[in-house]
Parts: structure tokens; C-alpha cells; sequence
């Protein structure tokens, strides 16, 4: 399986992924925390989290795939979001917890 066929994959087999540097835990990036710490406060729970460091093939891929050059980059039902400052302005008008139904 190819890069871009994983990552559809991941995107439609799973309502919320998020992919990013490093692990939830563990973010390797403050974009990577600061989306992290968005989808916490927004009490989103099963969050299915891709660790583009551990595999540059998806890392290269996402942003073919969505066409759009950074990462952290947020999926919901199958729709590209956007990246970590994308988050914070959704979050912050209200935006991203009504995606999210809360």
C-alpha cells in the first residue's frame, strides 16, 4: 500500500485523526501540543493520532494529500480541516466545537 492509499485510510476509517509531530503524550512540536491541547478543550475523545516522524513516507504524503505544506493537519469525518492556527481561530469563534458537536 502506498502512501496516499494509507492516509485515505486513516482519514475515512476514523471520524477525527490528527496528524502530527510526535504522540499526544509526547508532542515533538509546540504546533503539534498547541492542536493537542485545542482538541482537549474541546472535550473530543477517540482521536485517532498519526506520528508523521516515525514514517516519511506519510509525512511527504499528507501534504500532497491535502495540499497543504505543514503539519499538525486535522481530518474530521473525512475533511481537511486545517493546521494548528486554523484550530486555535475555529476554536476560538466557537467554530471547531460545533464540527464537533459540543
Amino acid at each position: 500500500m502506498n502512501a496516499q492509499d494509507k492516509i485515505k485510510q486513516q482519514v475515512t476509517g476514523n471520524p477525527i485523526v490528527l496528524y502530527m509531530k510526535g504522540t499526544p503524550d509526547a508532542p515533538m512540536c509546540g504546533f503539534s501540543a498547541a492542536a493537542v491541547q485545542i482538541l482537549e478543550a474541546c472535550g473530543v475523545e477517540n482521536v485517532a493520532t498519526v506520528d508523521v516522524l516515525s514514517d516519511q513516507d506519510v509525512r511527504q504524503g499528507i501534504k500532497e494529500f491535502s495540499n497543504w505544506p505543514t503539519i499538525p493537519q486535522l481530518y474530521v469525518n473525512g475533511e481537511f480541516v486545517g493546521g494548528a492556527d486554523i484550530m486555535r481561530e475555529m476554536y476560538q469563534s466557537g467554530e471547531l466545537q460545533k464540527l464537533f458537536g459540543k
